[in-house]
């Protein structure tokens, strides 16, 4: 039982953070040619705190993305032409979905990224696995290893791809405007007291997020906080009498299901809960994308007619 409990709990961190893992695979004949010509690559395994200069003839680039917010800068940087390759979930925008996956949730496909010569590849740190990232690198291959801990550090990070891949204009244009909009929403729903709400990916088991996690930064955003604000861990398994006991002024479920179909789970307890559900799209709360302002406009508004 523990068990069972411990991989759903290892599959919800997975699905909320959507980490790219990708396919790895055995050695081959192109892997093999890469290596003896490896010389010719400058490498750019770019860490977060690190410069590197931008990529000569950054317009005919070829770009491989390991992860579905990378896939997502790439096109807002106006790169999607120079995407040969992209990672499962890559799905926004729709074009997106018809460039060749490298990546699984089982690792990174080296081979096939071997074999479509890219001049960049996008990973991501803590999401990709830290062996493929190296293993890429170590061949002599342009790494752009992005990590976000903050929200901020989206609009930081798209400033370094641009950097790198002469698109800053359109970088700094985009990360302006994104910081721009979340300092409104911090300002318009500041709170001396944050508002506690229940958040939620599904019922069965019944799981929330802690303090730490990705997801309460977003509630923060509005004023608000998880509900178990005092877990010791980021994402733990919760009973349906303690969330009843502890009066959330809003349930918010991060889901693909209908609002309809989610207040089935609660209906039994309407007469002792009255705090309202809203629904976010789990596709772009969980990803570290510039679609996240919009999310959040309708998570904030919600919660705040809840108040």
């Amino acid at each position: 039982m523990k068990i069972a409990v411990m991989m759903k709990t290892i599959f919800f961190v997975i699905l909320s953070y959507l980490p790219l893992l990708t396919f790895a695979n055995s050695e081959s004949d192109a892997e093999t040619k890469h290596l003896a010509h490896s010389d010719q690559f400058a490498s750019a395994d770019v860490a977060p705190s690190s410069e590197s200069s931008a990529l000569s003839n950054s317009v005919e680039l070829k770009i491989v993305s390991l992860a579905p917010h990378l896939t997502e800068w790439a096109f807002s940087l106006g790169l999607d032409p120079n995407l040969v390759g992209v990672s499962d979930y890559s799905d926004y925008p729709d074009a997106a979905k018809n460039i060749k996956r490298v990546a699984d949730f089982q690792g990174a496909d080296i081979a096939t990224i071997v074999a479509l010569e890219p001049d960049l590849i996008l990973a991501w740190d803590g999401g990709n696995k830290p062996q493929d990232i190296h293993k890429l690198s170590s061949m002599g291959l342009n790494v752009f290893s992005s990590k976000v801990e903050n929200i901020t550090d989206i609009a930081s990070e798209i400033k370094r791809l641009g950097a790198l891949t002469n698109t800053q204009k359109q970088a700094t244009q985009l990360s302006n405007d994104f910081l721009n909009e979340l300092a409104e929403l911090r300002s318009k729903y500041d709170k001396s007291s944050l508002i506690p709400v229940f958040y939620y990916s599904w019922t069965a088991p019944l799981m929330t997020i802690g303090p730490n996690a990705w997801g309460n930064q977003l509630l923060n955003v509005c004023g608000a906080q998880t509900l178990f604000a005092d877990s010791p861990v980021d994402y733990p398994q919760v009973a349906l009498k303690d969330v009843l006991t502890r009066q959330p002024h809003a349930l918010i479920a991060a889901s693909k299901s209908t609002h309809s179909e989610l207040e089935v789970f609660w209906r039994d307890h309407r007469s002792f809960l009255k705090a309202p559900l809203i629904v976010v799209d789990p596709d772009v709360t969980s990803r570290f994308s510039l679609r996240l302002i919009n999310e959040l406009k309708v998570l904030c508004k919600g919660i705040k007619e809840s108040a």
